[in-house]
């Protein structure tokens, strides 16, 4: 059972569980105005530890788009496989929003077929 941490709360989740879930599941009240389909970037993370080597086209698309492929990656994204440890950027909070966004769906949607990074360039 993989472990997060995310702005310092720890929480075990499932394997496979979308992060962008995982978080919100753990109190941390993180951007997802698109509902998870990589469109928004509100759901952005800062990885201090254990990012995955693997990212979706539409990922990769997205924050290619935006100039942000490097240094954040999106949670809609990512399902959780192994321990991190990571920063959100965008949250209820700290944006001033009176939600988050729709709940995601717990599969990773468009295009969720995960590939190295390395593959897709920088």
């Amino acid at each position: 059972m993989p472990t997060i941490i995310i702005d310092g709360v720890s929480s075990d989740v499932a394997a496979g569980t979308r992060l962008v879930n995982a978080i919100e599941d753990a109190g941390v009240e993180i951007g997802h105005r698109c509902g998870g389909n990589a469109r928004c970037t509100t759901c952005r993370v800062v990885f201090e530890s254990g990012e995955p080597d693997t990212m979706t086209a539409a990922e990769h698309a997205k924050l290619s788009e935006r100039g942000l492929l490097g240094s954040h990656r999106l949670a809609c994204q990512i399902a959780c496989h192994h321990d991190m440890q990571l920063s959100s950027v965008m949250t209820r909070a700290n944006q001033g929003w009176s939600d988050t966004g729709p709940r995601c769906a717990d599969a990773v949607t468009p295009d969720a077929v995960f590939l190295p990074r390395a593959s897709l360039g920088s």
